[in-house]
């Protein structure tokens, strides 16, 4: 029998990679969220990745009785404390205008010189499974991805601060490279692979849902 994976996420960008990293695993269907009909919105007021994360998973599912994954993630970036953070999405000041986003970084940057503009993309994952072997527990991965911020877009593949995000060991930026290459070196994709072994084990003591 086939599990049901809800993705708690509406950004479709997100939902490609996760389908992109889960499509082989055996006995499992992901779905969006946007397949369940009307939700309620989960508000994202936590200080931190993993209090947001822990809030999508369980909000989410205790509305839909389903397995759920949850993630929240962002950019780090060092000259700026550490900000975006988890405002990234909304760091402009509306929630997922890439544009005026990539925009206000790259004003916010515009002084700070070649070799110190380091930055990583960190993701945290959450499953929440309320009517399965997790009960009220969750399960949680983290995912991190080294790199620097370019002075302009580069790209248009990927989305958030993909095009103004060069990773480590690559002359390409994340929304240049071949999404099945940011596939295998992204923050998502990194935190995903250890979730994969989570769920494969999970999926096999887990009742059909």
């Amino acid at each position: 029998m086939t599990t049901n994976l809800v993705l708690a996420t509406k950004n479709p960008g997100k939902v490609r990679e996760f389908r992109a990293l889960f499509w082989d695993l055996p006995r499992l269907r992901v779905q969006a969220l946007d397949e369940l009909g009307k939700l309620p919105d989960v508000v994202e007021d936590g200080k931190t990745f993993e209090e947001n994360a822990i809030k999508k998973a369980r909000e989410i599912a205790a509305a839909t009785g389903m397995l759920v994954l949850a993630d929240d993630s962002g950019l780090e970036v060092d000259a700026l404390g550490g900000r975006p953070g988890v405002h990234s999405a909304r760091y402009a000041g509306r929630q997922g205008n890439d544009e005026a986003n990539n925009d206000k970084l790259l004003a916010e940057l515009a002084h700070v010189p070649d070799g110190q503009r380091r930055a990583r993309f960190r993701v945290v994952l959450v499953l929440a499974d309320p009517n399965g072997p997790l009960g009220d527990d969750v399960h949680i991965e983290e995912g991190v991805c080294e790199g620097e911020i370019l002075r302009g877009r580069r790209g248009t593949d990927g989305f958030g601060y993909d095009p103004l995000f060069k990773p480590d060991g690559h002359d390409l930026s994340m929304a240049e490279l071949p999404p099945e290459e940011k596939n295998t070196i992204s923050h998502r994709a990194s935190a995903a692979a250890k979730m994969r072994a989570f769920l494969g084990e999970y999926l096999t003591k887990r009742a059909p849902g």
